[in-house]
């Protein structure tokens, strides 16, 4: 446990951070696996669609620093590949 002021008010702006980061990590998983089912369909309209979604929230994970801007760009870049060779 933490002894001092400062190290208890880190560990309170701790905790509410990793409840934050936890649900913007859950909707990237969420927004990634629907646009891997999406290009499992096969289907254009919903691929797009799908793939649109994925990379908006990634982008926002990285803007709010919860995910690494390279590491978000870098899933971007695989879903776009993958929608690229299911045309």
């Amino acid at each position: 446990m933490a002894n001092t002021k400062s190290a208890q008010k880190r560990n309170r702006q701790s905790l509410k951070r990793r409840i934050r980061n936890q649900s913007v990590r859950t909707e990237v998983k969420s927004a990634v696996k629907k646009a891997r089912l999406a290009l499992a369909s096969k289907d254009p309209a919903q691929i797009r669609e799908a793939i649109a979604a994925a990379t908006r929230t990634l982008d926002k994970a990285a803007s709010k620093g919860v995910l690494h801007a390279r590491n978000a760009s870098r899933r971007i870049a695989r879903l776009a590949h993958a929608a690229s060779a299911a045309k």
